[in-house]
């Protein structure tokens, strides 16, 4: 596993050579694997990683839930939807699938997870964004609070894929950090570790690339 410094180096050198824009750049991973076959399912990438930093930009989450909950959730979610609003979805796939292009995670009042099934089943699962349950009495502002520092790191059956690590709001070293959080949880969830990773390289949005593995 790469050390702390190592990745700093990688991330300093293509912020030094990326040029200004006048938009905030994403920082991304790419991500090369090998030995391993992705046609099986329990073989492929899925999995939600908390980042100590953040992606430094918003990460936008939908809460459908309803009565205290839903008034809970309003000062830190991006969007609360009622039931009655959901039924209305049911209509409109359009909407629905505006919404789950939209959003990044979805939180659920659990009561109302078999509607969502119905509903928005077949939108969110192939998108990997069915809504995570939350019990009703449970506390739900932390449960959002999480998920605005979390990212999604899926393979799919490509052994090459994506995952935004942070941007440039962040500081070198704070992307850094959140690089190798996602290292380590690779390394955990390859059959082989890292016998299973081909290379790996940092880049931003639109500026040059460095390989890192």
């Amino acid at each position: 596993m790469l050390e702390q410094e190592d990745i700093q180096k990688k991330v300093e050198e293509i912020l030094e050579e990326s040029p200004e824009r006048n938009f905030t750049e994403s920082i991304d991973l790419a991500i090369n694997l090998k030995n391993i076959d992705l046609s099986d399912p329990n073989n492929r990438i899925d999995e939600e990683i908390v980042l100590p930093n953040g992606i430094g930009k918003g990460v936008k989450v939908c809460v459908v839930a309803s009565g205290d909950m839903a008034v809970k959730a309003e000062d830190t979610a991006d969007e609360v939807m009622s039931e009655e609003e959901l039924e209305e979805l049911e209509e409109d796939k359009s909407e629905a699938r505006k919404m789950a292009k939209e959003y990044d995670f979805f939180l659920a009042e659990s009561p109302l997870m078999p509607k969502i099934g119905r509903v928005l089943g077949p939108i969110l699962g192939p998108r990997g964004k069915m809504p995570n349950p939350v019990q009703p009495g449970e506390e739900i502002e932390p449960k959002i609070k999480k998920l605005k520092n979390t990212i999604q790191l899926r393979s799919g059956e490509r052994k090459t894929f994506h995952s935004e690590v942070g941007s440039l709001r962040l500081g070198e070293e704070e992307i850094s950090e959140n690089i190798r959080t996602i290292l380590r949880r690779l390394d955990r969830r390859l059959p082989m570790g890292r016998q299973n990773i081909h290379s790996i390289y940092v880049k931003t949005t639109m500026g040059p690339s460095k390989e890192l593995v």
